[in-house]
């Protein structure tokens, strides 16, 4: 009896340590991180990050001073040692610390040695203000990388300090982008920041600071531009390369159902398998994964006063649609293309065109 008795406490025991380890596990896995970034106003600071996947929320506020639950006017005033920031909170699994400093260094002037823009000061400096050791080192080498792009004449002031206690600035200044759209857009476009960064990046906005992951080196980092206009449809170049949207439900594949790929129309690369195709009921081909994620990138588009997600081809830049997050499962997302940016290669056709790689995803 006494046997049996030790032998259920260690059976009991065991269990415990496996369901400690489960929790450890699980937690590790929901794990966030937080990142603060101070660049001049914070309304458009916190405009540059939201909507961005893996962001799980953007808080304006004040830090770097020493006075606690500083006020606005207080902060305004200069004298209190604080910065206008963000408090950004963040899924690692889904968006990386690099990304997240390619977006703040492209949303500011790193040159500005007296406040940002429209705004002066020292509460409107730009700074990085690290949480690690490491932010810190990927923050000085995001630096030194802008740096060495040569873009600015000026050198780059953007200084890097260590993360001190954030207090969040008043319920009126949160959202505001969103909450006070007509102020903020006028305020934004006549502080100057809007035709900067405009000017500034332009056409180089997809080129990244700091690389996320090395470039394929079957791919080319640039775009191939020659000759656009005698290859492609007037409508085709207007949606791949002026980023244009085509008519729902009166384009060529939002109602195709063969099976085959879906290549872009520019550079030919795999972008989309038939077999990821549904029926999203928008009028456009809606896709829940790209055949080869390698082959798309993302980035924020704050265009006709909505914050969504672009998505272009990788090689050939091409302009292809927007993702969403209202998709089917397990993925959760809706790729929204545009048919004009797309070439269908039935699937008895894809071996001799060059594609008879991905036939394996088929099932006879």
């Amino acid at each position: 009896m006494i046997q049996c008795r030790i032998i259920a406490q260690k059976f009991f025991m065991g269990m415990m340590i496996v369901g400690v380890f489960m929790a450890q596990v699980v937690f590790a896995q929901n794990e966030k991180a937080t990142a603060t970034f101070a660049g001049g106003c914070f309304w458009c600071t916190e405009q540059a990050f939201s909507g961005l996947r893996g962001v799980v929320s953007v808080i304006s506020g004040y830090t770097g001073g020493a006075l606690q639950d500083p006020s606005y006017e207080q902060v305004s005033s200069g004298r209190t040692g604080h910065r206008e920031a963000v408090e950004i909170v963040f899924d690692p699994s889904q968006v990386g610390y690099a990304q997240l400093l390619d977006v703040f260094l492209k949303s500011i002037d790193p040159t500005d040695r007296v406040g940002q823009f429209a705004d002066k000061g020292d509460q409107y400096k730009a700074v990085i203000f690290y949480h690690d050791e490491e932010q810190k080192m990927m923050a000085e080498s995001a630096l030194k990388a802008l740096e060495d792009m040569k873009i600015f004449s000026k050198p780059i002031v953007v200084d890097v300090l260590p993360a001190r206690r954030f207090y969040p600035a008043e319920e009126y200044h949160q959202d505001y982008y969103q909450k006070n759209a007509t102020h903020y857009n006028a305020y934004k476009k006549g502080s100057g920041r809007e035709s900067f960064l405009r000017k500034t990046w332009g056409d180089r906005e997809d080129i990244p600071i700091c690389p996320i992951r090395p470039r394929s080196k079957t791919i080319p980092a640039q775009p191939i531009k020659e000759g656009l206009k005698e290859k492609l449809t007037p409508e085709q170049y207007r949606v791949t390369q002026e980023c244009g949207t085509e008519t729902p439900f009166a384009n060529a594949y939002w109602d195709n159902k063969k099976p085959g790929i879906y290549v872009d129309i520019v550079s030919g690369e795999p972008l989309f398998l038939s077999l990821d195709k549904f029926d999203s009921g928008t009028g456009w081909p809606s896709f829940s994964k790209p055949v080869d994620p390698s082959n798309i990138v993302e980035r924020k588009d704050v265009s006709h006063g909505m914050v969504r997600t672009e998505v272009r081809s990788k090689k050939g830049n091409s302009h292809l649609g927007h993702v969403f997050e209202d998709g089917p499962g397990p993925s959760g997302l809706r790729f929204c293309i545009n048919s004009a940016a797309l070439r269908f290669i039935p699937k008895n056709d894809m071996e001799a065109q060059g594609y008879g790689e991905y036939l394996k995803y088929f099932k006879d």
